[in-house]
């Protein structure tokens, strides 16, 4: 139902945080809360998960769109509810849960709280293979692509852009360093600019 919710976070405890939009406190649960800071200025976007049960509806939000899908695809796996996910997520290092997977790793799974050995080799059995589109842009920090400035929204854009079309980690790890000095004034100038770029290699 929801995407991502735009506010003020108003509280942190050890297990949720509460943003306030519009005079409504959203109560969400979330991986890590102390990622983030209680700001009664600044409004911040945080990506969301509602879950619906027969007497309850809960909130789980997210850093950005790929740990969420990250969060959605470990639900599908047997064994596997929001507080275990959320507790796989937390740790940030989603670049080692996919290697882990990937190279059929359980033991690295089973480090994780609540997961033994037959849930990290169902893991591994139901998420092998459909995790690679987390892999590249949509998780920059964890895949090397580290930039010395605050990537603009225009940038991120046009990273996820070329990874939509199918350039390589790479290929949009030189382009990105190159980016970060332009001065376009839109996802279109800075996604030609790295078109262009790509094009003279």
């Amino acid at each position: 139902m929801y995407e991502y919710i735009i506010g003020k976070i108003a509280k942190i405890t050890p297990r949720y945080l509460v943003l306030e939009c519009n005079g409504i406190g959203y109560l969400i649960y979330v991986a890590n809360p102390f990622r983030y800071q209680v700001d009664q200025v600044a409004e911040q976007k945080i990506y969301v998960h509602q879950a619906v049960r027969e007497q309850e509806m809960t909130l789980y939000g997210f850093y950005d769109e790929a740990e969420k899908q990250l969060f959605l695809k470990l639900l599908n796996v047997s064994g596997i509810g929001p507080k275990s996910a959320l507790a796989i997520l937390a740790s940030e290092d989603h670049s080692g849960l996919i290697n882990a997977i990937e190279q059929e790793d359980d033991g690295y799974l089973t480090n994780f709280p609540g997961i033994g050995k037959k849930t990290a080799k169902q893991i591994i059995l139901d998420l092998k293979g459909k995790l690679t589109e987390l892999t590249q842009v949509q998780m920059l920090g964890q895949q090397g692509i580290t930039l010395t400035k605050e990537p603009t929204p225009y940038l991120t854009e046009t990273l996820e852009a070329l990874n939509a079309l199918g350039y390589t980690k790479t290929e949009i790890k030189k382009v990105a360093k190159k980016l970060e000095d332009y001065q376009g004034d839109s996802t279109d100038a800075y996604l030609r600019q790295a078109l262009r770029l790509l094009m003279k290699k």
